[in-house]
């Protein structure tokens, strides 16, 4: 564990000092400390400070044994999209605020790389969903961690979301539009919309819709063998693809496949934490008020 690369949020000017501490238990280690290029450029810039390291990264390839995402869930999810199939573990350092994915306190950090450089830790492999769109391509980084969602475009008329699972029809979704969500997103978007929880190691997606025009419609837990098409109808012609928060205008008429990426992201995760107790710390998962 020598080649360690750090991504990080533009927006934590106020934690400078949780950021200054990082890079001295690091120097300690005496890791080779690479660092993504807007995020050196905001701690320059913005903080007026400069690290001690041994490279920038610039471009979407680069030679690491793990990557440090120091920020939020958001902050995570962009660290993974530039990770990519790289095979690069990611270990999420919370400065944010929930912290299902960057999950270690800013406390807790010079103990967990203490940890990490005595190869003392798990590594999970998470689910990726991938988009496929005939006729017209997403641009960018078309995987997801967190979820797929289907959305009106702007505060018009629902859509209509003609769905099929493995190539046989299951439903029309009238709504403001339908999140397909991984385990790891289940926590996520696919929560607030009344989705199941469904721990990391499911074999499973969920197709959650988003304020349905219908009593009857609930969300659907699938495997994740599964191939999912979609096509969209809409009044004004167009609606939004988002995903993990990257979000495309798409004119309707295009059809729309989601599967199974044929990679995963690794997360480290520390041996005196689990899932379960994320659940109960973040979201005050099965907390009676009563109890004292």
């Amino acid at each position: 564990m020598k080649k360690v690369g750090i991504f990080g949020s533009e927006y934590q000017a106020d934690k400078q000092l949780v950021i200054k501490r990082l890079f001295e238990k690091l120097a300690s280690l005496e890791a080779e400390v690479f660092v993504d290029r807007d995020f050196y450029l905001f701690l320059t810039d913005a903080l007026n400070y400069e690290p001690p390291v041994s490279g920038i990264l610039t471009s979407d390839e680069f030679d690491l044994d793990v990557a440090l995402s120091l920020g939020g869930d958001g902050t995570f999810l962009r660290t993974a999209a530039r990770v990519n199939k790289q095979d690069i573990p990611i270990l999420g350092i919370n400065t944010g605020r929930l912290g299902f994915l960057a999950d270690v306190a800013s406390n807790d950090i010079e103990d967990t790389l203490d940890e990490l450089f005595k190869n003392y830790y798990k590594t999970e492999e998470r689910t990726l969903l991938r988009l496929h769109t005939e006729d017209r391509v997403f641009h960018g980084y078309n995987y997801a961690l967190n979820e797929i969602a289907i959305l009106k475009r702007d505060t018009s008329s629902m859509v209509t979301i003609h769905t099929a699972l493995n190539g046989e029809y299951l439903t029309s979704y009238q709504a403001d539009g339908l999140v397909i969500s991984t385990p790891t997103g289940s926590t996520a978007y696919s929560m607030s919309v009344n989705g199941p929880i469904i721990i990391p190691q499911s074999k499973n997606l969920v197709l959650s819709p988003v304020a349905p025009h219908s009593l009857n419609v609930r969300p659907l837990v699938i495997p994740d063998s599964f191939t999912i098409t979609l096509g969209v109808e809409s009044r004004n012609k167009y609606f939004l693809i988002a995903l993990d928060g990257r979000s495309e205008i798409f004119p309707t008429g295009i059809q729309l496949r989601v599967s199974k990426a044929d990679y995963t992201t690794k997360v480290i995760k520390r041996y005196n934490h689990t899932f379960y107790q994320t659940l109960r710390e973040k979201l005050m998962w099965g907390a009676d008020t009563r109890m004292k």
